[in-house]
């Protein structure tokens, strides 16, 4: 039986990371992938097909605006088949580059489904129903998410859009019901509405993106109730049934019966750790609440010798993260076999992006997250509309946020929701990654007008009490 110093599982970004840095280790390594597609939930059905659509929406807004600046775009239109298209096109040549890299790369790929016999030991089902048996010195658990379906009566009969099937639809629905309010919910309610579908959202909970201070999630949602959507949070779903033609949802409101009718229903209720079929009871892995694999911080399951990360750990299910993860999980199996001193890894610097628009991002610390923790700290914040080049650019919705150390002055965590979000926010990440204070922020020269330079204000508001 064939032994390998280290197996990785699951072929994703995760995956292909980790086994590409073990096998730069010196470790013999194998990475088993067992989809009926090669590329990784983020290539094939996750940030890149998303975005891809989402660009698509993005252009269509700033077409629908050109009369607000004096331009004229004509007929408007859009084709959905050809959106889907240039996403398959897009995601192909992802995938094939992947594909291209695990098959290429300085360690054993092989296509098959991983199930644990014991902890040392992994049975491999391969696609072409050959079946094989390994044994491992030490392994990491990369298998990523499936969509996790909540008991909610009638939502099976009905039927309902969720994210890998509307990421390869060139259908768009007349009036959608998204169900849900994370990333996954408002991307799409973004994608809908800016195609001129009428669009409802329904969140569980109190507040939409539950890891965003509210006064971000606020202005969020006050920017798509602009834009026409209608936010609805603090639901409790009912039921689900056929209306005719259409689709309906009932749900409690305030303690009242309510209902809403679409043409479709989107499920975006969230997504739970990919792991059901690797037995990992056989391995003596603990799982906690939500099926996760719990790990430590240095990646270690219960099982000192098998690693877990990006969502198979359950933790934050953001791809960049997911392969820093991983590589600390390959090089504590370099030092786990040298029987050397294992590193944590260090989420200071944990950075979510959500592609809304307008967009939102946010590193560090939230303030919520701060004063729990009992930590003295400033807060300042500036609005976009009152910047130069975001009112030239008609993008007005939003703020920028800064949080600081109290005593020490460094800045602790940042938040921006509006626009290019996603780019602005690493002006912080590089901040934060040098410990800067905000005075040393304020003091760096930003060109005007740019929207960079809205970072300046909140800046020296905080430096004023160093």
């Amino acid at each position: 039986m064939t032994e390998f110093d280290f197996v990785v599982i699951g072929g994703g970004s995760a995956g292909f990371g980790a086994a590409s840095e073990g096998a730069k280790l010196g470790l013999r390594t194998i990475c088993v992938d067992g989809g009926s597609e090669i590329g990784g939930l983020c290539i094939l059905r996750g940030c890149m097909p998303s975005k891809t659509l989402l660009e698509s929406a993005n252009r269509f807004l700033t077409l629908r605006r050109a009369q607000e600046f004096g331009l004229s775009a004509g007929h408007l239109g859009f084709d959905s088949g050809a959106i889907r298209h240039r996403k398959r096109t897009l995601i192909s040549g992802f995938a094939d580059h992947r594909r291209a890299q695990l098959e290429k790369g300085n360690f054993d790929f092989v296509r098959a489904q991983a199930s644990f016999i014991s902890p040392r030991q992994l049975r491999l089902e391969g696609l072409d129903g050959s079946v094989r048996e390994i044994r491992f010195r030490t392994a990491l658990i990369a298998t990523g998410s499936e969509l996790n379906i909540v008991d909610l009566p009638g939502l099976t009969q009905t039927g309902y859009l969720d994210s890998d099937l509307a990421l390869d639809s060139d259908q768009i629905p007349s009036s959608i019901i998204i169900l849900g309010g994370g990333a996954i919910a408002l991307e799409f309610a973004h994608f809908y509405n800016a195609l001129g579908t009428k669009v409802t959202v329904l969140q569980r909970s109190a507040q939409f993106i539950k890891d965003a201070d509210m006064d971000m999630s606020t202005a969020l949602i006050d920017a798509y109730q602009r834009r026409g959507a209608e936010m609805i949070s603090g639901t409790q779903l009912v039921a689900v049934e056929k209306n005719g033609d259409g689709k309906t949802v009932r749900f409690v409101k305030d303690g009242l019966k309510q209902a809403i009718s679409a043409e479709e229903i989107f499920y975006a209720l969230g997504r739970r750790p990919a792991i059901s079929r690797l037995q990992v009871n056989a391995a003596g892995i603990e799982t906690n609440e939500d099926v996760a694999i719990r790990i430590n911080d240095q990646m270690q399951s219960s099982q000192p010798h098998i690693f877990a990360a990006g969502d198979a750990a359950g933790q934050f299910e953001v791809v960049h993260i997911a392969i820093e993860q991983a590589i600390v999980a390959a090089r504590n199996a370099a030092q786990l076999l040298k029987d050397e001193q294992l590193k944590s890894i260090d989420y200071r610097l944990r950075l979510s992006v959500i592609f809304s628009h307008p967009e939102l991002a946010y590193v560090g610390l939230t303030e919520r997250e701060a004063r729990t923790q009992g930590k003295q700290i400033r807060v300042a914040t500036y609005p976009f509309n009152d910047h130069g080049k975001s009112m030239i650019r008609g993008e007005t919705d939003g703020l920028v946020k800064l949080i600081a150390d109290a005593n020490t002055h460094e800045i602790v965590g940042g938040a921006v929701l509006g626009p290019e979000a996603s780019e602005l926010i690493h002006e912080i990440v590089v901040a934060m990654h040098f410990r800067a204070k905000a005075s040393e922020l304020a003091a760096i020269p930003h060109y005007h007008p740019t929207l960079s330079e809205i970072w300046t204000y909140p800046a020296e508001e905080l430096a004023a009490f160093e």
